[in-house]
């Protein structure tokens, strides 16, 4: 028995040492030649430079229009992101969003149904609802509006018959809901510092992150035929334990990386491998998304995170390589957000392809 059972254990490690010599890798030097898509941008400036960059990094790229105070009006958002569209349809994609104003009048569901008619017959790959839902928005009454209010039913029927995905932005790192000097990245504390109103800490009147992911998650139960993007990991980018349970939980939704890389690497930092075997065993419910905004100058404008810059096309060819060099390669690089270096994850160039490119074009149903 001892003696098989030494024998049956050689065979094990042989297998698994084939397995992992089967694996094929992509190098920094694959990056601008292997097709990607950035699922989360925000292109508020009409720049054809952004789209000439995206050609050259073989990327294609949503554009996703917010009703947030700091970016331009939702009117001027539109404009902007079928201006760009037109430059490359094949490069440049957008998603529409809803304001909300209104809500639970008579008239709001059909109204708000119209808008997004008309957004898709112009190209709107899907529907984005915004943070403010949970932490800002009341109705006529003056309560507060959470995401699986039963009010915006009518909505997401529509959106359900006709196939159309919701990208969610709910809450946000769990970093909001601590103090400065115990948040995990500086991103975030640069963030929460100069966005006081959105900073939880200092509201403890308002909703709890368990309350908000409590409302979301609710949602997700009850529109099970609803094809649910969860931005920003779905806002639970400190624990991939938590969003494992999340994925478990909700079979279809999937959530997009945008602006979340930090976070995962304080985590990868503490164990790599646990972080590697995440994205393998979860690979078909990721896209690769950055948050990269590109917004009109102004002086006065606050931190965004990430950073605005003043040269977009620049910064965003340097963040997608350096997220190209986390996730692709055994690579260690500096991340001031961390304050640390952070060694790449190396993940198989087949749940590369997925990550950065099939689970997009799958979920956006983007035709080839």
């Amino acid at each position: 028995m001892v003696k098989w059972a030494l024998l049956a254990g050689i065979a094990l490690a042989s297998e698994g040492a084939a397995s992992a010599a089967a694996e094929r890798h992509y190098s920094e030097a694959d990056f601008a030649r292997v097709a990607k898509f950035d699922a989360h941008v925000h292109a508020n400036v009409d720049d054809p430079r952004f789209i000439d960059l995206a050609r050259r990094d073989r990327f294609e790229v949503l554009s996703i229009n917010v009703d947030y105070p700091d970016f331009p009006p939702l009117l001027l958002q539109a404009s902007i992101s079928g201006a760009m569209r037109k430059e490359d349809p094949k490069v440049f994609h957008f998603a529409t969003t809803f304001p909300m104003e209104g809500f639970g009048t008579p008239g709001w569901t059909e109204r708000t149904n119209a808008l997004i008619d008309a957004a898709v017959a112009r190209g709107a790959l899907a529907v984005k609802v915004w943070k403010n839902i949970g932490m800002v928005a009341r109705d006529a009454e003056g309560k507060r509006v959470f995401l699986d209010d039963p009010r915006f039913d009518g909505v997401i029927a529509h959106l359900e018959e006709r196939g159309i995905p919701l990208i969610a932005h709910q809450a946000e790192p769990k970093n909001c809901w601590l103090p400065l000097d115990q948040m995990t990245t500086d991103n975030d504390r640069s963030y929460f510092r100069e966005h006081p109103e959105y900073y939880m800490y200092l509201h403890p009147e308002e909703p709890s992150y368990e309350a908000l992911m409590a409302a979301r998650d609710r949602f997700v139960t009850r529109h099970p035929k609803l094809a649910f993007d969860g931005a920003h990991m779905a806002s639970l980018e400190w624990s991939i334990d938590e969003l494992a349970r999340f994925f478990d939980a909700h079979p279809k939704a999937v959530v997009d990386l945008a602006a979340r890389l930090s976070n995962l690497q304080v985590q990868s930092n503490a164990d790599v491998a646990k972080v590697r075997a995440f994205f393998i065993k979860y690979q078909d419910r990721i896209l690769y998304g950055t948050d990269l905004t590109d917004s009109p100058p102004d002086p006065a404008a606050r931190a965004q995170n990430p950073p605005a810059t003043d040269d977009f096309p620049g910064e965003a060819d340097k963040v997608w390589r350096a997220d190209w060099r986390y996730l692709a390669t055994p690579l260690s690089q500096r991340v001031d957000a961390i304050n640390a270096d952070a060694v790449g994850l190396n993940l198989p160039s087949d749940v590369i392809d997925k990550i950065y490119w099939k689970n997009a074009r799958k979920f956006f149903q983007i035709k080839a």
